[in-house]
C-alpha cells in the first residue's frame, strides 16, 4: 500500500487538551526524539523525514527535522525512514477482565445476577498482568477502553487505560469517566430468559433500561431537593452512575447488532437525552443515513468472526465502509478476546480491501474513538500536548507484512521487536514491570 497523501481533520465538536474527565499521567514517563521518520500524525498531514519529540511523557513537537530542535541528553531513535504513528485506541475490549485460557477463574466480564449492573465498574476486575496487554503492544495498541460484557441490559461502567506502564492498573488509567455499557438484542434476553426471569424478550430488555433511567431521574430530583433543604440523603451507586449519563458526563455504549435494535437504541436515547455510541453495529449500514444525520458514532466489529447467532447473519466487513461513506464517524474493535487485540490493525486492512477509505481506516484506530469517547486531550494523534504514545512501524501499518517494531507509552519504550531472537525468527520483547520498578 502507498503512503498517505493527506491528513485528516479533528472532530470540530471535540475539545482537545480541555477534557476534565481524564486523569494526569501516572504511568512511567520518558523523553525520546524519533527522527528521520515518515511521520503520520493522523490529525494532520504526513511528514517525510519528520521528528517526534517527547519530553517527560508528553509530545512537545512534531515536524520536519529543520523545525524540531532536540535538546541535549534526550535519547534519539533514528527511524531510518520507517513509519511512525500514534498508538492505536481499542475502543471496546475486555482485556484484563476476560483472561484468555483461564476459564471461569479469569472471566469477570459479566455479573449476570442482576439485569441492572449500573453500580458495577470494569476497573475493579482488571488484571494488568493478563497476556492480552502484551499482545496489545505487539499490535501497536497503547490505549484500551475496557468494558463489562453484554449479558446484562446495563453492564456497568467502563474505563480507559494504557496497555502498559504502571505498577497497578490505577496508574494506567487515562479516564475512569468514559461510558456505561448497555446491551440490547439476543444476549440479555437469552441470559435472563434461561433463568425464567425478566428480561426474556426485547421488550423486557428495553423496559429494564427505561425503568432504570426513570428511577435515576427520580433519584436526582430527590437528591437535589434534600440538598437544597440541607437534609440527609441515602446514596445509591447505580443511580448516581446513571445520573452521570443523563447529565452527559458518561456516554452510553450500546451493544447492538440488528437494525431494529439500533432503532430501539435511538429511541431510548431520544427519550432520555443521553450521548449514544453504537457498539458493534452489524446492521448499522441499513440505517447509515439516520446515524449520520444524528451524528451517532459506531464502534464497528469484531470482523473476524463467524455468523454464530441470528443477529450476526448480515455480518460483512464491507458494512464498515458503507457506514463511513454515509458520513458516520467510525471506530474499529476486536472485542478482545473475541478477536485477539493485536489483530486490530489487520481488521482495518481488510476493511480497506472491502471499500473503506484508507485515511478513514487510520482515523478509526486513533482520532475517532479518542474523540467520541472524549479521550482526545490525551491520545489518538501525534500532536503537541498529547501523551507520548508513539509506535515505530516497519512500514505502512495497513500492509499486513508490516509490524510494530518499537512502542513507546508516555515516552518510555515498553516493547521492541528483536529480529535476531528465537533462532532468527524474531520475537517481541516487552519491558516487564520487574525491569522498571523496584520494591
Amino acid at each position: 500500500m502507498g503512503r498517505i497523501d493527506s491528513g485528516v481533520k479533528m472532530d470540530p465538536m471535540s475539545n482537545p487538551h480541555e477534557n476534565p474527565t481524564t486523569r494526569p499521567i501516572t504511568t512511567t514517563r520518558g523523553s525520546v526524539a524519533i527522527t528521520n521518520a515518515y511521520v503520520v500524525p493522523v490529525a494532520s498531514p504526513p511528514i517525510e523525514g519528520g521528528t517526534v519529540l517527547v519530553t517527560d511523557g508528553v509530545i512537545e513537537a512534531v515536524g520536519a527535522a529543520s523545525e524540531v530542535s532536540v535538546p541535549d541528553g534526550v535519547e534519539v531513535v533514528d527511524a531510518g525512514g520507517r513509519w511512525v504513528l500514534p498508538g492505536f485506541v481499542e475502543s471496546h475490549g475486555h482485556v484484563g477482565v476476560h483472561e484468555e485460557g483461564e476459564g471461569w477463574a479469569g472471566n469477570d466480564t459479566n455479573e449476570m445476577t442482576d439485569p441492572n449492573g449500573s453500580h458495577l465498574r470494569a476497573l475493579d476486575g482488571i488484571n494488568v498482568e493478563e497476556e492480552g496487554f502484551r499482545d496489545a503492544l505487539a499490535g501497536g495498541v497503547t490505549t484500551v477502553v475496557v468494558k463489562p460484557g453484554s449479558g446484562n441490559p446495563i453492564g456497568g461502567q467502563t474505563v480507559a487505560i494504557k496497555t502498559w506502564g504502571g505498577r497497578t492498573v490505577d496508574e494506567q488509567i487515562v479516564s475512569d469517566a468514559v461510558s456505561v455499557k448497555s446491551a440490547l438484542g439476543e444476549n440479555p434476553k437469552r441470559v435472563y430468559g434461561d433463568q425464567k426471569k425478566t428480561p426474556a424478550t426485547r421488550l423486557g430488555v428495553a423496559a429494564v433500561i427505561r425503568k432504570a433511567f426513570v428511577d435515576a431521574q427520580n433519584y436526582a430530583a430527590k437528591r437535589d431537593a434534600a440538598e437544597k433543604k440541607g437534609e440527609p440523603f441515602d446514596r445509591d451507586l447505580g443511580k448516581e452512575t446513571l445520573v452521570r449519563v443523563l447529565e452527559g458526563e458518561l456516554a452510553w455504549d450500546q451493544h447492538t447488532h440488528r437494525a431494529d435494535d439500533i432503532a430501539t437504541a435511538l429511541r431510548l436515547a431520544d427519550e432520555f437525552g443521553y450521548r449514544l455510541v453504537v457498539n458493534h453495529g452489524t446492521e448499522g449500514a441499513e440505517l447509515a443515513d439516520v446515524l449520520a444525520e444524528r451524528d451517532v458514532p459506531v464502534i464497528f466489529g469484531p470482523m473476524f468472526t463467524s455468523r454464530s447467532k441470528v443477529e450476526l447473519r448480515q455480518r460483512a466487513i464491507a458494512n464498515l465502509g458503507r457506514l463511513a461513506r454515509a458520513g458516520v464517524r467510525v471506530a474499529i474493535t476486536t472485542d478482545h478476546p473475541v478477536v485477539p487485540i493485536n489483530f486490530l490493525v489487520h481488521q482495518a486492512s481488510l476493511a480497506v480491501k472491502e471499500g473503506l477509505d484508507r485515511d478513514v481506516a487510520l482515523q478509526a484506530l486513533t482520532v475517532n474513538p479518542a474523540s467520541f469517547l472524549r479521550l482526545d486531550d490525551r491520545v489518538g494523534a501525534l500532536a503537541p500536548g498529547l501523551d507520548g504514545d508513539v509506535v515505530v512501524w516497519s512500514g505502512d501499518p495497513l500492509d499486513v507484512n508490516s509490524r510494530a517494531e518499537q512502542v513507546f507509552v508516555t515516552g518510555a519504550e515498553v516493547y521492541r521487536w528483536d529480529g535476531a531472537a528465537n533462532g532468527g525468527r524474531g520475537a517481541g520483547v516487552v519491558t516487564e514491570r520487574s525491569e522498571r520498578f523496584t520494591a
